[in-house]
């Protein structure tokens, strides 16, 4: 048993519940060395590589593509070859690891068949007439509650508790003496008791579709996506994955329901609804969460002010054109501008943690830059800004968000943060307030440089001006502060080379 190992579901970053299985990298029986991707997991913020934590082969795969699993939940069985399949049934026996159940007396083992035998044996009670269409009949023989010591299948169990069926009257003829769905069926019949057969459909008929809002039907992340694009509603779905989820397998059986392929009139004569509902996806959601309790906890508070960048203007056009593959943005200025003023404002480089009711006062700058996806916003980080060269950040920044746009961050480049840089100049936006994102205590909105008339000793002359806000937890950071932080970011903005030195 001890070259018997379990993958588990890993927890990248503090915030992470579940995880959903999206494609194994590696087959059953292949071997892999430690540090090898083995599976793809998708999370509520990317989808990322699980790099093998051993070296082992692949025996067991236990969550399916498409599967959301906890934290902690195991994935698959890694053994080495020379383990016998026996040895690996009897440690996920031991561990309580699911395994497959048989949906018919056909799938029961010949070991097992004495154990089927005593159920159907010839003194056991004639079984009833076929019950009608949602009728189940439950002998009193095998009445009871005491399941929880019993071993068997989710299934089972959520059967036995709806029909109030004891399972410990009932033998159990999967791997290692484990209780199925079939047993039960099996065990109810040869007590006497009868089985709700479905009502056969009428030929040619097509089942009714559920026009309800979907999108509190609780379902994988790959299911809810699959679904959408082929017109399926999950409350449609029979939820049999994980957690009581909607799963992948669960969307394909409903299309062979309700999308036939031998009876192509029913797509065609489909009404095309008015509307298209498209549900919150996890990221989505995660958002949503995330600026909600930002929203109810933070008190906010917002300070503006006006940049003239007409001299950082120039001299990034003076080194883009001089300094070979070196190409600044506005936006790696701006960050660099940001990291300078919290080393000179440092109660503003801070978070509050909810928890201890503290504030953490941090030695670096690290900067979050939003960056837009299709799905929503993330937040990749620039660690030690205030340290590093404009070309440093320009560089790092460009490679976040190319990582970011691929969904391939690991969990330490998006999670956590100083202070937020969110830039919407690039859509023609003057300016804007920003949602401080928790537990740091500050963000910066920042709008278009744009021409702007600008008196200087009593002349009106044209400025390029940009216009930042500055939104600010009051619990944390008082108007003074905020404040004198603006001023030190005005004062590196107006005379950039105060950034180079």
């Amino acid at each position: 048993m001890s070259d018997i190992n379990v993958i588990e579901v890993p927890k990248w970053g503090l915030s992470m519940e579940e995880g959903t299985i999206t494609k194994w990298l590696v087959d059953e029986g292949a071997g892999f060395r430690k540090g090898d991707p083995i599976c793809e997991v998708e999370t509520s913020k990317i989808t990322n590589e699980m790099e093998a934590p051993f070296d082992g082969v692949l025996r067991r795969v236990l969550a399916k593509p498409g599967e959301t699993l906890p934290v902690g939940a195991p994935m698959a069985v890694s053994a080495d070859a020379g383990v016998p399949d026996s040895a690996i049934e009897e440690f996920l026996a031991a561990n309580g690891s699911p395994a497959p159940e048989p949906t018919a007396a056909k799938d029961v083992s010949p070991a097992a068949a004495p154990a089927a035998a005593a159920v159907a044996g010839p003194a056991a009670a004639p079984a009833a007439a076929a019950a009608p269409p949602g009728a189940t009949v439950v002998p009193a023989s095998l009445a009871g509650s005491t399941n929880g010591d019993v071993f068997a299948t989710p299934r089972a169990l959520k059967l036995a508790t709806e029909l109030q069926v004891d399972l410990g009257k009932v033998p159990g003829t999967g791997r290692t003496g484990r209780v199925s769905v079939a047993d039960i069926h099996d065990a109810i019949r040869a007590a006497g008791g009868a089985i709700a057969e479905p009502a056969a459909p009428q030929r040619n008929a097509t089942p009714a579709r559920s026009t309800q809002d979907d999108s509190g039907v609780n379902a994988t992340p790959v299911a809810r996506r699959l679904a959408a694009s082929l017109g399926i509603n999950l409350h449609d779905c029979r939820a049999t994955g994980a957690r009581g989820r909607v799963c992948v397998a669960d969307v394909r059986e409903a299309e062979r329901r309700f999308l036939p392929t031998t009876e192509p009139e029913v797509r065609e004569t489909a009404v095309a609804p008015a509307f298209e509902t498209v549900p919150l996806d996890a990221m989505r959601r995660a958002i949503g969460r995330r600026l909600q309790a930002s929203k109810q906890n933070s008190p906010h508070f917002r300070l503006t002010a006006d940049l003239d960048i007409d001299a950082l203007l120039a001299l990034r056009k003076q080194i883009n054109a001089t300094v070979p593959a070196v190409k600044l943005s506005v936006n790696d200025f701006i960050v660099k501008a940001c990291a300078a003023a919290l080393r000179e404002v440092p109660d503003v480089n801070v978070q509050f943690d909810e928890e201890s009711q503290a504030v953490l006062r941090y030695s670096a700058a690290d900067i979050s830059v939003a960056v837009a996806l299709p799905s929503g916003l993330i937040t990749p980080i620039v660690h030690g800004a205030d340290a590093k060269s404009l070309a440093e950040i320009s560089g790092e920044v460009h490679s976040l968000v190319t990582k970011a746009k691929s969904g391939r961050l690991k969990p330490e480049e998006f999670q956590g943060g100083t202070f937020t840089v969110s830039n919407l100049g690039m859509f023609g936006v003057r300016e804007f307030d920003a949602i401080i994102n928790p537990p740091q205590a500050a963000i910066l909105a920042v709008g278009s440089g744009e021409q702007r008339p600008f008196v200087d000793n009593g002349q009106i002359v044209p400025r390029t001006v940009l216009t930042v806000t500055l939104s600010c937890d009051h619990r944390v950071i008082d108007g003074a502060l905020g404040a004198t932080f603006l001023r030190e970011l005005k004062r590196f903005v107006e005379s950039p080379a105060l950034m180079l030195v």
